[in-house]
């Protein structure tokens, strides 16, 4: 009986041994991995919670093994909070906001730095919107630039044109040399799917070629070159485009050829071509008429000759029938 108690005893004092050894093995190991996350993410953690960043740690640890630049996430949250934008985890810039965004190759920094310009400037836009743009390819930050401080466009673009002008020809047939510049602000809400400074550039030279081309007298549009840059205006030319036209100026403008009296000319050298080819026309078959006629001479003549050889045989033959007879005698 006491060697029973005493083996009860020393099993429980067994269990218990086991269950601290074990406990301290569990407290060392959860405190090796705590040093190892402190050790890597700290830093990371502490710069995020002194900036009122909203970073946990745990998210820091899920990027890690998500392949994501936790620094990056980091820095973005920070100078968003610093900034004053929305952070909050339901509606505004999350920590999960930013690593989708990252995992779908886009550029965070350059987003928040987008929307940051954009809250200063008083301009509307969401982080949903500035991904977006930024996943289409867009850089969104020179979008929002563009939107506060108007970009100049050349029209013609000098990288595509010869000789840096647009060529358009007055009713007069004067030749009017014309440079444009087009100033314009990015429209964030056709950023997406809009057309692009190409087509700006286009629709404002075939409105410049068209405004010149219906005017009377190139004296008019040299007079007052306004009339231009008013009539384009009107047109509406920045429609489903991703910028709003501010204005359009003309830079330059000079007097070319003479259009129309080379084309007056060039069209009477070809009417006296014509002419001499008509009356060339018209002497050949005079000609040929004439050949036609000695042709027909030369027959009848032919036909005359033959007539003739016929008589003597016809005489022949009527003195051999003794068709021939002697006059009578009075």
């Amino acid at each position: 009986m006491i060697f029973f108690f005493a083996q009860r005893n020393l099993e429980g004092v067994n269990l218990q041994t086991f269950l601290m050894i074990g406990l301290l093995i569990a407290a060392i190991i959860g405190g090796l991995v705590c040093t190892v996350v402190f050790w890597n993410f700290g830093s990371l953690w502490l710069q995020a919670k002194t900036s009122g960043a909203d970073v946990t740690m745990s998210s820091l640890v899920g990027m890690y093994f998500r392949q994501v630049r936790s620094q990056v996430i980091v820095n973005a949250k920070i100078m968003a909070a610093q900034a004053g934008l929305d952070i909050d985890r339901q509606n505004g810039i999350s920590t999960q906001h930013l690593e989708a965004h990252y995992l779908a190759e886009g550029n965070v920094m350059n987003v928040i730095n987008a929307i940051i310009a954009a809250h200063r400037a008083g301009i509307d836009l969401d982080f949903d919107r500035a991904a977006a743009i930024d996943l289409a390819g867009r850089d969104v930050l020179d979008a929002v630039r563009t939107s506060v401080h108007p970009r100049v466009i050349d029209c013609p673009d000098p990288k595509h044109s010869g000789n840096g002008f647009l060529s358009a020809i007055a009713k007069n047939g004067i030749e009017l040399r014309v440079k444009a510049r087009v100033t314009v602000r990015t429209n964030l809400e056709q950023l997406i799917g809009g057309a692009t400074e190409e087509t700006v550039i286009a629709r404002v030279g075939e409105s410049i070629i068209s405004s010149i081309g219906s005017s009377e007298t190139h004296l008019i549009v040299l007079e007052n070159p306004n009339l231009i840059s008013r009539t384009v205006l009107k047109r509406g030319l920045d429609n489903q485009t991703a910028f709003t036209i501010v204005s359009i100026d003309i830079a330059h403008i000079e007097v070319g050829q003479n259009i129309g009296a080379r084309l007056r000319a060039d069209q009477a050298e070809a009417d006296v071509r014509m002419a001499r080819a008509q009356a060339e026309q018209r002497r050949s078959e005079a000609i040929a008429s004439e050949q036609v006629m000695k042709a027909k001479v030369a027959e009848n003549r032919a036909n005359l000759v033959l007539a003739e050889a016929e008589v003597p045989r016809a005489m022949a033959q009527a003195f051999v029938a003794g068709h021939f007879q002697s006059p009578v005698n009075g």
